[in-house]
């Protein structure tokens, strides 16, 4: 019945842009779940957890999660920094703050991971670190997904 859906849309020329998309989305203050269609796309591959589609279906999602970060972190640079004194302290800031820039590698975590990409440019973070921090953090949650779905 939803054949056209699965042959056309997600055919396997148009899987890794779909890839791209949701997890660049899902990466940025938008609401997304890349990890969904992630486990939609490598479903098939079942077993051949190393070969080029999967493989490239993770370089992708990785590149893709790993932009929509760095968006977000652009989006936290332009916040002008505040005073010390007037921040109300969250969770997110004092983890950021007590732990620095090593805190990117949980960006992949739903919901405060993104608050720690926005925080850490409007921290002033090193950009290029961040950049592979966050792309660290990213892989290990798409081959963490692609061992559990293993199981």
């Amino acid at each position: 019945m939803l054949d056209w859906l699965t042959d056309g849309l997600l055919g396997s020329q148009n899987s890794l842009w779909i890839m791209f998309s949701s997890a660049f989305l899902s990466a940025t203050l938008l609401p997304g779940n890349s990890e969904i269609i992630f486990l939609f796309l490598t479903a098939p591959f079942i077993g051949a957890m190393f070969s080029h589609d999967v493989l490239s279906l993770i370089a992708v999602a990785t590149a893709g999660n790993t932009l929509g970060s760095m968006t977000t972190y652009v989006i936290g640079r332009w916040f002008p920094k505040l005073e010390q004194k007037n921040l109300q302290r969250s969770w997110a800031l004092n983890n950021i703050q007590r732990y620095g820039i090593w805190t990117l590698l949980l960006s992949w975590l739903p919901i405060v991971g993104d608050a720690f990409c926005a925080l850490a440019g409007w921290l002033r973070f090193n950009w290029l670190k961040s950049l592979l921090l966050m792309m660290v953090g990213k892989l290990f949650r798409y081959m963490l997904l692609l061992l559990i779905s293993q199981i």
